[in-house]
């Protein structure tokens, strides 16, 4: 069976040396190893002033309360994501605002963003779901307009871009995760990056339960409480072991995607989730948007390639229904979602038989 996903891990000859020396190196916390890896992460992938956590999720945690997420504010967000985005809003107090989608793409429909902002509003999290980026153009604009913070949740979306500039770098803050199906992984990760460098030595005191790193445990002084948030070398040194190969890795997301995208787009029955002129995925997952999703779904399983929705609607469980509304974009962009594979083993043998199959009905 082909998978939706899959973990992908450095060459073994490199990766283990490199974890060898930090494991028996005397310190294997939060170090050196984890530095280097901030700088070179956001150097890489043309962000700035990066924090490193735990998991993407603690990194979304602290942007929001950076943003100013708490008991009586409301957060825009998406039900189309995986639950953790908005699990995370709860967490922090705030209200989370489901808002409706594009029924093309599956990302936050700027005009009904504005819609929903109120004088209780802190901030747009955004994600670029399935690693199509957002119209981050449009809601950096809305979020300055009311003065609103911008979070970017690219945890699907590693090496994507808007306009020739990578996402990430379009929000107050952005956050990646380098989960084991990610793009990249780290075992467990995450990324958190900030436009503006004074909020870093906060961030940093938020990922480790308020204290300041480097200062004497006798001397320091909370004055936020924190969380345990922080990466240990031990993730760091696979992540840097990572960024020696991730553009290979991203260009095969890439090169499948795009191969979906022409051979698909004239199959009938289905059609290619749209990507705009200014956009360029990742293509964490291929996004296909079919008459029957499900008639997909059984067809590549007889070829044994693994197809799904993945994702459940955030507002179908009980713990966020009292939030729901009225999605229509969101309801007819899940009816026809289906995902299909496209990343690096995914072989060109493979993607056409894929594109034979849908091809055939």
């Amino acid at each position: 069976m082909i998978p939706l996903v899959k973990v992908a891990m450095p060459p073994r000859e490199a990766l283990m040396p490199a974890l060898e020396a930090v494991l028996y190196g005397g310190m294997i916390a939060e170090g050196e190893h984890v530095y280097r890896f901030e700088n070179e992460f956001a150097r890489h992938f043309g962000l700035k002033h990066a924090a490193a956590t735990s998991s993407g999720t603690g990194a979304l945690h602290v942007a929001l309360l950076l943003a100013g997420a708490a008991p009586g504010t409301e957060i825009i967000t998406t039900s189309m994501t995986a639950e953790p985005t908005n699990t995370t809003i709860l967490q922090t107090g705030a209200t989370p605002v489901f808002t409706d989608v594009d029924p093309l793409t599956g990302n936050l429909d700027p005009a009904d963003v504005v819609a929903r902002i109120t004088t209780r509003t802190r901030a747009i999290c955004v994600v670029h779901y399935a690693g199509y980026p957002a119209e981050i153009d449009a809601l950096r604009q809305i979020a300055e307009q009311h003065d609103i913070g911008l979070i970017e949740d690219c945890a699907h979306a590693l090496g994507a871009q808007w306009q020739n500039r990578p996402v990430g770098s379009f929000g107050d803050f952005a956050i990646h995760s380098f989960q084991a199906i990610k793009h990249m992984t780290t075992v467990d990760g995450g990324m958190l990056t900030l436009a503006d460098g004074d909020l870093l030595p906060l961030a940093r005191k938020l990922r480790w339960f308020g204290m300041a790193k480097g200062v004497p445990r006798t001397e320091v002084d909370i004055t936020t409480p924190g969380y345990k948030y922080n990466m240990t070398n031990v993730a760091a040194v696979i992540g840097l072991q990572q960024l020696a190969g991730i553009d290979a890795l991203i260009k095969s997301h890439i090169a499948n995607g795009r191969a979906y995208d022409q051979a698909l787009a004239t199959v009938s029955g289905v059609a290619p989730a749209v990507v705009p002129a200014k956009s360029a995925p990742s293509y964490w997952l291929y996004t296909l948007l079919a008459d029957d999703s499900d008639d997909v779904i059984r067809r590549l399983a007889e070829i044994d390639v693994m197809a799904s929705k993945l994702h459940r609607p955030n507002h179908y469980h009980s713990v966020f229904r009292p939030f729901a509304g009225d999605l229509p974009g969101l309801d007819t962009f899940y009816r026809r979602l289906v995902h299909i594979p496209c990343g690096s083993w995914v072989s060109v043998a493979d993607r056409e038989r894929i594109i034979d199959a849908i091809a055939k009905g």
